[in-house]
């Protein structure tokens, strides 16, 4: 999974940001394209191109994260803004952008202007949807809430020279009024009943509290300043950390102590009792509305669970055929009972399995010229998860590089609570987080210059999850997985995602309890309850978003199948993969689109560019 609101999801800054910040700050735009010169010629080309432009002028504003991760030094200052002022002044902008997109609606343009126009129509057609629902009510959740975020920036955050530190201090003195308009958006959801269940609330005060217990000379949020330029002279480096250390200590432990307090008193006691996303006001449209718009579908929440079902009852059947490779004579519980227990499958040591993740890793890289054409320049590092947020994380990772700022991709690995970290599904892990999943597809498209901007940034969590499950499918073509049971561990995996199918739809569309939900990951995965119980916690206040995985990944495959049938011969993994990969993340509907358009032209290797 990868994170920032521009190349989702997936990573991992993404789709928490996405998740917390469904839209952002209304702030004067930034320098664009004259719109009214634009749209006084006549040509419908000429008018799309204003509207692209407006749309990325406004989108880069809105998004100061996003936008600072490419070189935008204003924007390395700011955080998002979700007040209800930049709101109203949001919707308004959509609202424009989307009348001037209906009139080029049947309009006459060439391949890629087309696509251009049916892609910016969706962005903007869902994220006015979205607006209806105020998800702003909800600025929390188990995975990643908005106090968060700053944590996941400063770790990627590189202090070049004194422009940058400024700027660096300058984000942190903006940090209490931050929390405060969060705080103001999440008592409107007290006040209409729009918010987390209890126990989503009970995870999200033990982070909370240990943001706020920390000493200020621990916060994360210091780590810019861990290493300065030597260009800044000696007494300006300590200077500076002396003004960041103050602030932490004097404005911002007192905005985090004082949300702390608020989730205590005021939230908690008020949080659903309930799980279930049709339970909110308005909550039935608003699951269909998130089910269309994780997965870039219109397939309905029943659908999508009887999809689920069906995968679950496939992949348990090519499970049992592992199972016999292994020579393993007992039943299906009692393997998953010797997976789960037995400490030859678990790293013995922190430092063992971040070791064993990065061979992992160099194994697949030297794979990788021959199964994709076009490899991105950026390159990626296999990290610990931070001990702050480790224990209620994920087990791994990926965190955007940005090669404006020079900061490498990140393959996060979550180093705690070791006899959680089964060995035999690291080779699985790796190929998703890291190669060729998320770092090779994300690196790739922030690459794409020549595109929008919208379309390089664009979240698209059925895309990014896809192919990065599809990755794991890849890795058997690799010869990564080298025994049985990593084999297996592959399957559990893609049971995982199977499941999830099942459990999100069962717990916000069907009802059901927690622990019902439960049961098809422990009955039919070896995932150790650990990671399980994290994963539940993360769709029950999540919803939907961890349906995009699967849905993507059946879809690359579906394109493949038709690849190699129409193409035969003609058929090259790597040109077919360079075509999926080098536009950069699009809706599935697109992407079925201008794959069919390829394998009409004789899915020819793309030209260099």
């Amino acid at each position: 999974m990868s994170k920032l609101p521009a190349l989702a999801a997936a990573a991992l800054l993404t789709s928490a940001l996405t998740a917390i910040h469904p839209a952002a700050a209304e702030t004067p735009p930034a320098k664009a394209a004259p719109a009214k010169t634009a749209r006084a010629v006549a040509g419908p080309a000429a008018q799309l191109h204003a509207v692209i432009a407006d749309f990325e002028a406004y989108d880069r504003a809105q998004d100061p994260i996003s936008a600072g991760m490419e070189g935008d030094r204003e924007a390395l200052r700011r955080w998002p803004d979700d007040s209800q002022a930049a709101v109203a002044k949001r919707k308004a902008t959509l609202q424009g952008l989307q009348k001037r997109l209906k009139a080029l609606a049947g309009a006459s343009l060439g391949d890629e202007d087309t696509l251009n126009r049916d892609f910016l129509t969706r962005v903007v057609d869902a994220r006015l949807e979205g607006m209806s629902f105020d998800e702003e009510r909800e600025p929390i959740n188990s995975d990643s809430s908005f106090f968060t975020t700053p944590d996941y920036v400063a770790s990627s955050t590189r202090v070049r020279d004194l422009a940058d530190a400024e700027a660096w201090i300058a984000r942190l003195e903006a940090l209490p009024a931050y929390y405060d308009v969060e705080t103001a958006n999440a008592r409107r959801g007290l006040a209409t009943g729009f918010v987390q269940p209890r126990r989503t609330v009970e995870a999200v005060i033990v982070q909370a509290k240990a943001h706020a217990d920390a000493a200020p000379s621990a916060s994360p949020l210091l780590a810019p300043f861990a290493t300065l330029p030597s260009t800044i002279p000696a007494a300006r480096q300590e200077a500076l950390r002396a003004r960041a250390l103050a602030v932490v200590a004097d404005r911002i432990k007192p905005a985090e102590r004082q949300f702390l307090a608020f989730l205590q008193t005021e939230y908690l006691p008020k949080a659903r009792t309930t799980l279930a996303t049709r339970e909110l006001p308005d909550g039935e449209r608003y699951y269909r509305y998130l089910v269309r718009r994780y997965t870039t579908t219109d397939m309905t929440p029943d659908e999508v669970h009887a999809l689920g079902l069906k995968e679950v009852a496939r992949i348990r059947a090519e499970m049992d055929k592992t199972i016999a490779e292994t020579g393993f004579k007992g039943s299906f519980p009692e393997f998953l009972a010797y997976l789960r227990t037995d400490p030859k499958f678990y790293p013995t040591s922190r430092q063992q399995l971040l070791e064993k993740a990065s061979e992992i890793a160099k194994r697949i890289d030297d794979k990788l010229p021959g199964e994709i054409g076009k490899l991105p320049r950026l390159t990626y590092g296999v990290r610990p998860v931070p001990p702050e947020i480790e224990d209620g994380y994920t087990s791994g990772r990926y965190f955007n590089g940005s090669p404006q700022l020079g900061v490498a991709g990140g393959y996060m690995v979550n180093t705690s609570h070791l006899n959680q970290r089964p060995l035999y599904e690291l080779p699985a892990l790796t190929l998703h987080e890291a190669v060729p999943g998320h770092h090779i597809q994300i690196a790739l498209a922030q690459e794409r210059t020549d595109l929008p901007w919208f379309r390089r940034n664009a979240d698209v969590t059925a895309f990014v999850e896809g192919w990065a499950l599809y990755s794991e499918h890849l890795g058997q073509e690799m010869g990564i997985y080298r025994d049985a049971y990593e084999q297996f561990g592959r399957l559990s995996f893609e049971m995982w995602r199977a499941c999830r199918l099942v459990a999100d739809t069962g717990i916000h569309w069907k009802g059901w309890s927690r622990e019902k939900a439960k049961t098809c990951f422990m009955e039919n995965s070896a995932l150790a309850e650990k990671n399980v119980d994290v994963e539940l916690d993360r769709y029950i206040s999540w919803p939907g978003q961890a349906l995009a995985y699967k849905i993507g990944q059946l879809k690359m495959l579906e394109l493949r199948r038709r690849a190699e049938a129409r193409l035969g011969d003609k058929f090259d993994v790597r040109a077919f993969h360079d075509e999926i990969l080098d536009s950069g993340p699009l809706p599935l509907n697109l992407l079925d689109r201008r794959t069919d358009a390829w394998i009409a032209a004789g899915g020819r290797p793309q030209p260099a560019r």
